[in-house]
C-alpha cells in the first residue's frame, strides 16, 4: 500500500460503523445539492445568450443590440470567469469554503440586476462580466467543497454533481427561454443565487478547512453533521490531520512546480481542462440545428437545444451513478475514443456535403453521431475534469491550484469561442471536426499513460501515486 511522505499510518478505513452508512450519506447528498446551487446559477449564466440574443436583434422593441456587440456579450462571461477564479481560491483559504460559496450569490444577483434593468449593450456586458466572476469562482470552490465533505466511497458520485447541476441550469434556460421573454427569464434565473444563500446557511464548514484552522471540535461537529452521529470522528479527524501533516503548512505557489506530487496533479488537471475544451463540444452544439435539418427534421431550433439539454442532464446523472462503479479513467477513455470516432464521422459527412455529394440518404448518420457524442461527453469529459480537480491536489495547495486550473479552462473557453468561427470559415466544417478528432486521439494516449485512477483512494494515496511512489 502506498504511503505519502510523512504519513506513517494513514487512516484508510471507513469511520462509519456497518449498518449506518445509508443514513450517514444522506446529509452529504443534501449538502452537495445545496453547494451546487452555485453550479445551477453558473449554468443559467452560461446558456443565457442562446435564447436571449435572437430576441435582442436590431428589430427588438425592448432593447436593441447590434450584431457586432453580440460576441462581446457572449465572451465577457469567460473574461469575468478568468478574473473570478484566483481570488476565489485565495478567499476559500482565508474565510473558508462555506462563506466563500455563500458570497458567490452577490455577483450573480448584481449581474441579473444589471441585465434586467439594462438600457443598452454596455449594461448587458457589465452584467455578463459579473456573472462570469461568480461562474469562475463557482468552478473553484464548489468542487473543492464537495470533495472535502464526501466519504471516499461516494466522492466520485458527489463530485459529478457540479457538472450535473450545471447542465440542469442550462436546460432550465433552454426551456424557459423558449416560452418567455428575456426579462422574465433573467428574473427567474436570479432565484437560484437566492436559493444558494438559503442552503449555505444550514450547511457546516468543510471539516478539512476547520482542521487546518486548528478548530478540531468544530471539525468534529461538522463531520457528525455530514457523516452521521455514528461516525468515528476521532478516526476521521486523524485521517484529515495525517493528510495535512504530509504537506507543508506554509505552502507557496512555487510548490506547485517544485513538489513532484503537486506538479503531477497540475499537469493532469490542466491537460484534462484542455482536452475538455478541445473535444469539439462547442463545434458539435454549433452544428446541431444544421445536423437535425440534414436528417429531415423540421424541429424548431429552440426545441433542438432542449433535446440536447435533456440528453446532457440524463447522461451526466448516469455518470454520477457509474463513476464509483466504473472508475474515472475508464469513463475518460470511453469518452475520448467515442468522441474521436463521432468527430471523424461528422468530418466525413460535411466533407461529402460540402463537396456536392447527395447526403440525404445518410442524414441519420450525423444525427446519431451528435447524440452519441453528447452522451459520451456527458459521461466522461463533461463532469470528470471538475471532479478530478477536487481530488488530485494536496490540501495545502488546493485553493490556488484549483483556481489556476479554472483560469486555464476559461482562457480556453474564450480562445475556442473567438477562434471557432474564423477557423470554420477558413478550413471548413470537415477539417474543423477532424482537427478536434486529432485532439481526442492525443487525449486518449494521455489519459492511458498519465491520468491516475482516483476511485476509492484517499488523498494520501493519491499524493503517493503522483509523487511516483509504488
Amino acid at each position: 500500500m502506498a504511503e505519502a511522505p510523512g504519513v506513517t499510518n494513514p487512516m484508510l478505513y471507513d469511520p462509519i460503523p456497518e449498518g449506518t452508512q445509508q443514513a450517514s450519506k444522506l446529509m452529504q447528498f443534501v449538502a452537495a445539492i445545496g453547494v451546487c446551487f452555485a453550479a445551477v446559477s453558473a449554468g443559467t449564466a452560461l446558456a443565457w445568450t442562446a435564447p436571449v440574443l435572437p430576441q435582442l436583434g436590431e428589430n427588438s422593441t425592448t432593447l436593441s443590440v447590434e450584431k457586432s456587440q453580440e460576441p462581446w456579450i457572449g465572451s465577457f462571461l469567460a473574461i469575468g470567469a478568468f478574473f473570478g477564479a484566483l481570488p476565489c481560491g485565495i478567499l476559500a483559504e482565508k474565510i473558508g469554503r462555506k462563506y466563500t460559496t455563500m458570497s458567490l450569490a452577490l455577483p450573480f444577483l448584481i449581474s441579473w440586476g444589471l441585465i434586467v434593468f439594462a438600457n443598452g449593450a454596455g449594461m448587458l456586458i457589465a452584467g455578463r462580466f459579473f456573472a462570469g466572476l461568480a461562474t469562475g469562482a463557482s468552478c473553484v470552490v464548489a468542487p473543492m467543497f464537495v470533495s472535502e465533505i464526501a466519504e471516499t466511497s461516494i466522492r466520485g458520485a458527489l463530485g459529478a454533481f457540479f457538472q450535473l447541476f450545471l447542465t440542469i441550469g442550462i436546460l432550465f434556460v433552454y426551456v424557459v427561454g423558449a416560452i418567455t421573454n428575456w426579462v422574465t427569464l433573467s428574473i427567474l434565473c436570479a432565484v437560484f443565487p437566492i436559493c444558494l444563500i438559503v442552503a449555505m446557511v444550514f450547511i457546516p464548514e468543510s471539516p478539512t478547512y476547520l482542521v487546518k484552522q486548528g478548530r478540531r471540535i468544530d471539525a468534529g461537529l461538522s463531520l457528525k453533521w455530514f457523516w452521521g452521529q455514528n461516525c468515528d470522528t476521532q478516526a476521521a479527524l486523524q485521517a484529515i490531520q495525517n493528510d495535512l501533516d504530509a504537506v507543508s503548512a506554509d505552502a507557496k505557489v512555487s510548490d506547485l512546480f517544485t513538489v513532484a506530487a503537486n506538479r503531477g496533479a497540475l499537469l493532469v488537471s490542466l491537460s484534462l481542462m484542455l482536452f475538455q475544451q478541445f473535444s469539439g463540444i462547442n463545434a458539435v452544439i454549433f452544428y446541431t440545428v444544421d445536423i437535425f435539418k440534414s436528417a429531415g427534421s423540421t424541429l424548431d431550433p429552440s426545441l433542438c437545444s432542449i433535446i440536447v439539454g435533456i440528453v446532457q442532464v440524463l447522461m451526466t446523472f448516469a455518470s454520477a451513478v457509474l463513476i464509483e462503479k466504473a472508475g474515472r479513467k475508464i469513463l475518460l477513455l470511453q469518452s475520448s475514443i467515442v468522441m474521436g470516432l463521432c468527430l471523424t464521422t461528422l468530418g466525413v459527412y460535411f466533407h461529402m456535403k460540402d463537396g456536392g455529394s447527395d447526403v440525404t440518404a445518410i442524414g441519420w448518420l450525423p444525427l446519431g453521431a451528435v447524440v452519441l457524442f453528447i452522451v459520451s461527453f456527458s459521461l466522461g469529459f463533461g463532469p470528470i475534469p471538475w471532479l478530478i480537480m477536487g481530488e488530485l491536489f494536496a490540501p495545502d495547495v488546493k485553493g490556488v491550484a484549483s483556481a489556476l486550473a479554472v483560469m486555464f479552462n476559461w482562457t480556453l473557453v474564450f480562445v475556442v469561442t473567438q477562434t471557432f468561427g474564423p477557423l470554420n470559415d477558413s478550413i471548413g466544417g470537415a477539417f474543423t471536426f477532424w482537427l478536434f478528432g486529432l485532439f481526442m486521439l492525443i487525449c486518449t494516449i494521455f489519459v492511458l499513460i498519465k491520468v491516475p485512477e482516483t476511485k476509492g483512494k484517499t488523498n494520501a494515496q493519491i499524493q503517493a501515486i503522483l509523487s511516483g511512489s509504488k
